[in-house]
């Protein structure tokens, strides 16, 4: 079997949950704000953002809220604080798209994965996502599940 290409980024944090709780839109890359002490943490590859969103504020700001990024333990008193609000970084014309589709189509924009790139730079991926209901969550394990059987048995065939 071929092996994989090696991923050019390291991965610090991913929303695995995301996927199965919505579905997914238009994908977008957004920088972040941080401190010295966050980047630092996020390379121990602790952080989470299972339980996070991201919002837009008045002023037309884009923040990554309750994403968690436990402080760096040799950091002393220069810490930060994990839970705070990070401010995400994106051009005006992305940050005015993820205004309207949270507006008008009622969607939410969804952190995916939180990632340093090939320049060793802190990115977050993000999307436009509608909430699945349970039905949905029901049919997309049902083609899992399906898909995975099929798999197996074309595999044993030969």
């Amino acid at each position: 079997m071929a092996s994989k290409p090696e991923p050019r980024f390291k991965i610090a944090a991913e929303n695995r949950r995301a996927r199965y709780e919505f579905e997914i839109g238009e994908k977008m890359e957004a920088g972040l704000a941080l401190t010295g002490t966050e980047v630092k943490s996020l390379r121990t590859g602790k952080a989470t953002i299972a339980e996070s969103y991201v919002g837009v504020t008045r002023s037309g700001e884009v923040e990554l809220i309750n994403a968690n990024i436990p402080e760096y333990l040799q950091a002393n008193r220069f810490n930060h604080e994990p839970k705070r609000a990070r401010k995400l970084l994106l051009k005006a014309r992305e940050i005015v798209k993820l205004a309207q589709g949270v507006e008008r189509e009622g969607m939410t924009i969804v952190p995916l994965k939180l990632y340093f790139n090939e320049r060793g730079r802190a990115k977050l991926e993000i999307a436009l996502g509608r909430g699945k209901k349970l039905h949905d969550k029901r049919e997309t394990e049902k083609n899992r599940d399906w898909n995975r059987e099929k798999a197996r048995v074309l595999r044993d065939r030969g």
